[in-house]
């Protein structure tokens, strides 16, 4: 016989975090038109490393809108590639990743297609993209979330980990796929894939402005409630 060990009670931290940092930021909601086609998603996190989002999005935009078609972008020589990217902060090694990624897909499905996706479980979906040249778990939780596909699929990126690790509520060498292995089962069953985004996006504006990478700056956080850290530093 299992017992019933009841809610887990981060899950209520997670609640009052949502809370505290709409009440300190706002709602950041991305309206329905503004989630992109899932392989513009794709590509703008292949691309994207320790790059702002403004330059992944010019970058993005810009391949599509020169090349045309996904396809004719995958069989460019990666040297014209790199000449476009950039905007990136690494763009020979955008370039080289997004062309082995793009034909590792025409490879398997005869052309940059995803739409087999949508009928498969999340997380079978992100374990096939997982499987393609340059995507981690950041950026397949990122298809599965933020495109039109909108699962509910925590996107974890370093701001979104460091904060968790800091409030105790991962461990404190948790990488990104063992921050989601550990989130995804303690988000409160009622948020929606919108909901799940917006607490990323609130968590991204969280460890801009206070819970920086060298020092957190914990006087006037939104998280001090239920932050080990602060309590730590108090």
């Amino acid at each position: 016989m299992q017992l019933d060990l009841g809610a887990d009670p981060r899950t209520d931290i997670l609640r009052r975090l949502q809370a505290a940092l709409i009440a300190r930021f706002g709602r950041i909601i991305r309206p329905p038109d503004k989630r992109r086609d899932p392989i513009w998603v794709l590509v703008h996190g292949v691309i994207g490393a320790q790059t702002k989002t403004a330059a992944s999005n010019a970058s993005s935009d810009g391949l599509i809108a020169e090349y045309g078609t996904w396809e004719t972008v995958a069989a460019a020589p990666i040297a014209d590639l790199e000449e476009r990217l950039q905007r990136q902060t690494f763009p020979k090694v955008a370039a080289k990743r997004l062309s082995q990624c793009l034909n590792a897909i025409i490879a398997a499905r005869g052309a940059v297609d995803l739409r087999h996706l949508s009928n498969l479980p999340t997380d079978e979906a992100m374990a096939w993209l997982e499987t393609l040249p340059g995507v981690a778990r950041k950026n397949s939780a990122g298809v599965m979330n933020a495109s039109t596909f909108a699962r509910r699929a925590m996107v974890i990126d370093g701001h979104h980990r460091r904060i968790m690790q800091r409030m105790g509520i991962v461990p404190a060498k948790a990488d990104t796929a063992r921050t989601y292995d550990a989130l995804m089962p303690i988000i409160p069953d009622d948020w929606s894939a919108a909901e799940m985004d917006e607490h990323h996006l609130l968590l991204k504006t969280l460890g801009q402005t206070h819970c920086r990478p060298r020092k957190a700056i914990c006087e006037g956080c939104p998280a001090h409630q239920d932050c080990e850290t602060a309590r730590i530093a108090a």
